[in-house]
């Protein structure tokens, strides 16, 4: 994409338009320094499907320009990464699934499209609470659960609405992802199917041993350093199930 000068001015616009909407409600913060009230959680779900990987890409750099008005640390890699992995899942798991446009007609659509952003919710909220319990900032049990949830409320009521409106005019335009890159080079029923199985697997089994390893209710027996706060357990841990993930979005 990035030897489209066009998919590349997407990717700023996404960006742009993701900080434009993040920035003002800094003020609202749910912990301060960290996350706060996110409506522009919407964004990256919509620009995903419209815009594809600059999409994906204007979620990553969108949200580190919204952190760097709330002050930069070393955190705001993992929260680059984890809108990046956000900005992406949506589009790679739906172009995987079916050649339907994400605006649903019928119930086993909108579900479709519920699922896809609630597992793109939980992917993000997991590398976020992941990589900060790691940093020995705040713990899985609560961070996770809280940025999914925040994530999560607002794609799944304010995303439809948006693709809905939006969705038939890019599509007018010629401005859809697929217009401009061109259809995609053929991949077998069983690597998409493979893919989507290590991500979805990858995502739940991690945001579940986050929160059980930050508990103390499990230590992995691969994690061979012991540490107070649970950092090292935690980092390491994840590890295998992140790296499903990673192979998962490859396969995509």
């Amino acid at each position: 994409m990035w030897r489209s000068t066009r998919m590349v001015v997407l990717t700023a616009i996404s960006a742009a338009l993701y900080a434009a909407i993040l920035i003002p409600f800094k003020v609202v913060p749910l912990i301060p320094g960290i996350t706060e009230f996110r409506p522009a959680n919407a964004i990256p779900v919509v620009c995903s499907f419209l815009f594809g990987p600059a999409g994906a890409w204007g979620a990553a750099f969108g949200n580190l320009i919204g952190d760097f008005f709330g002050g930069l640390g070393p955190g705001d890699l993992f929260g680059f990464v984890a809108n990046l992995a956000y900005g992406f899942v949506p589009y790679a798991i739906w172009e995987s699934v079916t050649d339907e446009p994400p605006v649903p007609r019928t119930v086993v659509g909108g579900l479709g499209l519920l699922a896809v952003i609630v597992l793109a919710s939980l992917l993000c909220a997991t590398i976020v609470a992941w990589g900060l319990h790691l940093l020995g900032f705040h713990p899985f049990t609560l961070l996770g659960p809280l940025v999914f949830l925040n994530t999560v409320l607002a794609a799944s009521v304010l995303a439809p609405l948006l693709l809905r409106v939006l969705y038939p005019r890019i599509a007018k335009a010629h401005l859809l992802y697929r217009d401009i890159l061109g259809p995609r080079p053929p991949r077998s029923r069983i690597r998409r199917g493979a893919g989507i199985a290590f991500v979805v697997v990858g995502t739940v089994a991690a945001f579940a041993a986050g929160q059980l390893i930050a508990g103390g209710g499990w230590h992995p027996p691969w994690a061979i350093v012991h540490t107070a706060s649970g950092a090292a357990e935690v980092g390491l841990g994840l590890v295998p199930m992140l790296g499903a993930v990673v192979i998962g979005c490859a396969l995509l």
